[in-house]
């Protein structure tokens, strides 16, 4: 099997887990293996306030869409509006799917697209529990093809994913793809960048979940998305989100820096 493909499973079965466990893990909880931090675990709720959900906002949406896996919050910066059609990319339990079709309502659409059986689960029954007509979440591996058809989407939003991709050039062209053209498609993401990228030799499958191992330095991440077509690339929201207790390179004891940022660009 190949790293690639270990990685890919290593993700789905970590998130998987999250996914069932309703709420007892969180991004920020060391049990969750996630985000590499070691602080007691918060409730999903308090997580995604601190990374800039609205608490009016959280209560508009399936409560069990919650789980506390973001970095930011990109629909704050996505100027979505009625009637739109929307895709988030690694969509989880549905927390951005939903607070993007509040918005849309009944005119727009708003599809999630994830990798986890069990997410894709959790979101379609919250979805019909709670009456949502304009969701819909199918099954795909973002960096491989998004499930959505070209020149099809008003915007695209996601949140803390892209870091987990490995080949993010392919990713962003994907998003591109799938993007209205004349400028009238864009993409606003919060993710997770390094102040200086992880050795190759010091990545490990376990660990890449992390989101930490697969990040990229803010000056590269923005040069992969340039690559892949895009312009008027912006950075909407930059702020500090944890530093490493320890450098992962022994060779190199210097204190890794995790930034979260939100950014936006436009379909070329």
């Amino acid at each position: 099997m190949s790293k690639q493909s270990n990685i890919k499973n290593k993700i789905k079965e970590q998130y998987g887990k999250i996914a069932l466990a309703d709420g007892s893990l969180s991004c920020c909880s060391a049990s969750s293996g996630c985000c590499g931090t070691t602080e007691a675990l918060i409730s999903p709720i308090e997580s995604s306030k601190t990374v800039g959900y609205d608490q009016n906002e959280l209560k508009s949406i399936p409560q069990s869409s919650i789980l506390g896996l973001g970095c930011g919050n990109p629909s704050t910066f996505a100027h979505i509006k009625e009637g739109d059609v929307v895709v988030d990319l690694g969509s989880g339990a549905g927390i951005d799917v939903f607070i993007a079709a509040n918005i849309a309502k009944d005119k727009g659409k708003v599809i999630g697209v994830d990798i986890t059986d069990a997410m894709l689960e959790k979101a379609r029954k919250n979805a019909e529990i709670n009456g949502y007509q304009n969701v819909e979440f199918r099954k795909g591996d973002i960096e491989q093809r998004i499930p959505v058809d070209d020149n099809s989407v008003d915007v695209v939003i996601s949140n803390c994913v892209v870091n987990l991709t490995e080949n993010k050039l392919n990713t962003f062209k994907e998003i591109h793809r799938i993007l209205k053209s004349g400028g009238k498609g864009k993409m606003v993401i919060s993710d997770l960048v390094t102040s200086r990228e992880i050795a190759a030799n010091s990545i490990s499958t376990d660990s890449w979940c992390s989101c930490i191992d697969g990040a990229l330095t803010k000056e590269h991440y923005i040069d992969i998305i340039k690559k892949a077509g895009f312009t008027n690339i912006e950075i909407l929201d930059e702020k500090l989100y944890m530093e490493l207790d320890e450098a992962k390179d022994k060779e190199d004891q210097e204190k890794i820096q995790i930034t979260s940022i939100s950014i936006k660009a436009v379909k070329r």
